[in-house]
């Protein structure tokens, strides 16, 4: 079964520069791959729509084996964020692919799925570098790398510098903007007043955890009990 999916893929690959993520691409496809229509929709029920997904989810196992295989140990945090964000871009290699699936997934009916797909990428992203967390941080993490990523993409699809440079340089200025948002965030930590202040809020915040479970089925997570007041 996945192989066949996997080779579906690989020839919907070669119309959908023409066609889009499309049921003529799915079409196509399977005539060329010499598998039956009906099969087809079996695999793919949504047509063009379960394509770009599953092409989007190839290249998201590509940028964690690549990752798996490389040491980072060595670079700064926020560069192993980098380097995993333009990995996962790189590995997409074909522009006008990405560019059809953006403007897919632009469509109001296919908006949540598009959403989905952005996160499923940043969560791999923090848990292939290793990310531990479990209460609100896990949301804040991949909320703002959800932004940096998307931006980065479609920046990416109109630069035309050799080898994207302008894409790298404005990934790392994004990227530099969240540093300092979290430094901002840790000097409140570490400040007794401003601690004090935001006191309530963090009570609230506290109650909120991160997904349990492989995979994680229950997304967006769960809410605890608030805690009680003292006295």
């Amino acid at each position: 079964m996945n192989d066949q999916i996997e080779t579906l893929l690989d020839a919907a690959l070669l119309h959908v520069p023409f066609d889009g993520w499309s049921d003529e691409a799915l079409k196509a496809a399977a005539s060329d791959a010499g598998i039956d229509l009906a099969t087809a929709r079996a695999l793919f029920p949504r047509g063009g729509v379960d394509l770009a997904l599953a092409y989007h989810r190839r290249g998201d196992s590509q940028m964690a084996a690549k990752l798996a295989s490389e040491d980072l140990s060595h670079l700064r945090f926020r560069d192993r964020i980098a380097t995993a964000v333009r990995t996962r871009i790189e590995v997409a290699e074909d522009r006008e692919l990405v560019r059809r699936g953006t403007t897919l997934f632009a469509l109001p009916p296919y908006a949540p799925d598009g959403a989905r797909a952005i996160w499923g990428t940043v969560d791999l992203i923090w848990t292939t570098l290793g990310d531990t967390s479990t209460d609100y941080n896990w949301y804040t993490k991949r909320a703002t790398l959800a932004g940096v990523y998307s931006s980065t993409v479609l920046y990416w699809l109109g630069d035309d510098s050799p080898d994207a440079q302008a894409t790298w340089n404005f990934l790392d200025r994004r990227i530099d903007g969240v540093m300092q948002f979290e430094r901002v965030k840790g000097a409140v930590e570490k400040n007794p007043a401003l601690r004090a202040v935001f006191a309530g809020p963090r009570a609230i915040l506290s109650c909120i955890k991160a997904p349990v479970g492989t995979p994680k089925t229950d997304l967006p997570g769960y809410v605890t009990q608030p805690p009680r007041q003292q006295g």
